[in-house]
Formats: structure tokens, C-alpha cells, sequence
């Protein structure tokens, strides 16, 4: 994508409070379409509450929320789904005692806009079958479609669920966590995932991430939240070079590796 391109996501001078507490002060940034953006910070600093702003959870107390070119402030998450914002979340959230291929037709026959009754709605349509079967091939678990969700491994729900998310055809995924509660082999693959995905979807893929290993590895465009305000926001090599962005990780101990 041109960077000359609108954003896919712009939010503009949005704070949110809880009765006294500002969790978000005044916080205006655009996602680049197209891009894989990244959005850090240290505890506290309103990452969650700043994703559940912007995918419907919560309102703004003030500001607006503007995706694919129109103010969507305030609409519900199901809206924004239709629309093409989809939210993958840090606790897996897959169906279990379905198979991995069950587990993606799901979404495809919602996106497809057929009566949710699950068997009747897959009767002849085998279409469905074979996109499900290359969406999880895509995340490397088309081997798997035949078995219970609830007998993988960690690492495999946490794909499944981004396999979920593809199967909505989605414009801009917002991926919370996508590494938590993985062991190093499992943080390898989802980071080759997710750039995999990114270089060839088209799709714009925003994350946020405890894991600097992640984010730099991933990311090419950072922003960084401290205290409910953006700190700081650019390439990772400007973050890398960032004295605030530096402070504000544990007196100046963030791990960014070359």
C-alpha cells in the first residue's frame, strides 16, 4: 500500500474515563493500511482499554473513532465485525468440543449470511468445506481439521482462533496478546504467522504484545502508550532510539534487539 493512502484506522483526540480515573488522555494516531502496526506499553499504560475503545467495548468519554474512512464511534463490536474489524483475544477463544474444521466453518457460515443452523446450513455445500480447508491450511493445520479442538496443544488453539478471524474476510485484525502463554517454538511460529499473513493478505494486522522479541521482529510501525497518552510513535528503529520510550520501560531497560 501507498503511503499515501487514507489510514484504515484513525482516532482522533479520544480519552476515556472510569468516574475519576482517565485510563486514555487525549490519544490521536493513524493506523496505516496495510501495514503490520504494533501498540506498546508498559502495565497500566491503557493498552486494553484503548483496544476495547476502538473495537466497541467501551465509548469514548470524548473524541471519535473513524475506520476504513467512516466515524464508527461507538458502534457495537457485531457492527464493526460486519464492517470488517475483527478482535482476536488473549484468552483462546475457539469452540472445543468442535473439530478444527467445524471451528472455521462456523465464522464462514455467519460471513456468508446463511441461517445459523449449523448442519442444515452446511448441506451441499462443499464450496464452504474447501475454503475452510485453505484458510487452515494458510495457518498450518489443515493436517488437523479432523480433530477436537480440546485435544491440541496451547499453541494450536491460539491458531485456530486466528484462522477464526481470517474466515470473516476481515480489512483490520487487532491481535491481543498473540503470543501469551506460548513456550519459544510457539512464539517463533505465530511470529512467522502473522508476518506470513501481513506480506500477503492485504489485510492490515494491528497488535499489542508484552513481548519487545515480538514486537520488533514484526512491527513496522510502533506506537507506545504511557500513562493513557502516546508517548511515542514510529519505525522500530525510532522507538529503538527513543529516550522516553526508554524511561518509561523500567528506567530505560527496554529490550529491543537489533
Amino acid at each position: 500500500m501507498s503511503r499515501t493512502d487514507p489510514p484504515i484506522l484513525e482516532v482522533r483526540h479520544v480519552s476515556r474515563n472510569f468516574g475519576k480515573f482517565q485510563a486514555l488522555s487525549d490519544v490521536s494516531l493513524q493506523v496505516p493500511k496495510g501495514r503490520l502496526s504494533a501498540l506498546i506499553g508498559p502495565n497500566g499504560a491503557g493498552k486494553t482499554t484503548f483496544y476495547n475503545v476502538i473495537s466497541g467495548r467501551y465509548r469514548p468519554t470524548t473524541g471519535t473513532v473513524h475506520f476504513d474512512g467512516e466515524d464508527v464511534t461507538g458502534l457495537a463490536p457485531h457492527r464493526l465485525v460486519a464492517r470488517g474489524m475483527l478482535r482476536s483475544f488473549q484468552i483462546t477463544n475457539v469452540f472445543p468440543e468442535l473439530t478444527v474444521l467445524e471451528n472455521v466453518l462456523v465464522p464462514l457460515i455467519v460471513h456468508h449470511r446463511a441461517e445459523y443452523a449449523f448442519l442444515k446450513s452446511l448441506a451441499g455445500r462443499s464450496d464452504w468445506v474447501e475454503e475452510a480447508e485453505a484458510i487452515l491450511e494458510r495457518v498450518g493445520l489443515r493436517d488437523m481439521r479432523h480433530r477436537v479442538v480440546s485435544t491440541l496443544a496451547y499453541g494450536d488453539k491460539r491458531l485456530i482462533e486466528i484462522a477464526l478471524v481470517l474466515a470473516r474476510n476481515p480489512k483490520l485484525v487487532l491481535l491481543d496478546e498473540p503470543t501469551a502463554g506460548m513456550n519459544p517454538e510457539e512464539t517463533d511460529r505465530m511470529i512467522h504467522l502473522i508476518q506470513e499473513l501481513a506480506d500477503q493478505s492485504g489485510t492490515t494486522f494491528f497488535i499489542t504484545e508484552h513481548d519487545m522479541k515480538v514486537v520488533f521482529s514484526v512491527a513496522q510501525q510502533i506506537y507506545v502508550l504511557h500513562q493513557g497518552s502516546l508517548l511515542a510513535e514510529g519505525t522500530p528503529e525510532d522507538i529503538r532510539a527513543n529516550d522516553m520510550v526508554k524511561q518509561a520501560y523500567l528506567g530505560g531497560s527496554l529490550y529491543a534487539p537489533a
